[in-house]
């Protein structure tokens, strides 16, 4: 098969690039949709009758009408589509991924010139770390305060609900008391001497 002029095939969605190469395309809901490079314009063409298939374009659009859909598919899978949406999605993430190494770039000659920032730095983080952690520890001892209180308390409703003990009666009232840690310590050293 003869190419008639450069950028030009025998094929529908066929183009010849300037490497000798072939890219398949094929325009979809106002949108081209570039298929890939391929070495010749035949798997080109049998790539853009896989598409053409996938989207449920007629027969007559294909290049090849008279092979089948299946064979088609074999021929050449479905490649990737690349929309100008992912064009420019790709365009923005090689954008920010050169912003992020101009930092981490900015960041290494910054710290070689001020290494006591660095120490500062990092005394502070282990510091915040430090004051996160006492916080933890006491919401987890406020947690584990306020369970053994609820417990106490469905403890004490449940006696209540299956005594016979009037809880309103003054003499009973002192078996419930509670007593301070103060009060403990105090009655112990009373019995030690």
């Amino acid at each position: 098969m003869s190419i008639r002029c450069l950028g030009a095939s025998d094929f529908r969605g066929v183009r010849e690039r300037r490497s000798s190469a072939f890219s398949a395309e094929i325009w979809f809901r106002e949108k081209r949709l570039v298929l890939g490079t391929f070495d010749t314009a035949e798997e080109a063409a049998h790539a853009h009758d896989a598409a053409a298939w996938r989207i449920l374009r007629p027969r007559r659009d294909m290049n090849f009408p008279n092979v089948s859909s299946q064979r088609a598919q074999d021929l050449a899978p479905l490649p990737r589509l690349f929309t100008d949406e992912d064009r420019r999605v790709h365009w923005r993430r090689q954008r920010r991924l050169a912003i992020a190494e101009k930092d981490v770039e900015a960041l290494v000659v910054w710290r070689g010139g001020y290494p006591q920032d660095i120490v500062d730095e990092r005394q502070f983080y282990k510091q915040l770390r430090s004051e996160r952690d006492a916080r933890r520890r006491e919401r987890a001892a406020y947690r584990e305060d306020k369970r053994s209180r609820k417990q106490a308390a469905q403890l004490k409703l449940k006696l209540r609900e299956t005594s016979s003990w009037d809880f309103e009666d003054e003499q009973l009232a002192d078996a419930y008391l509670q007593t301070s840690k103060e009060n403990i310590t105090e009655s112990e050293s009373e019995s030690d001497e």
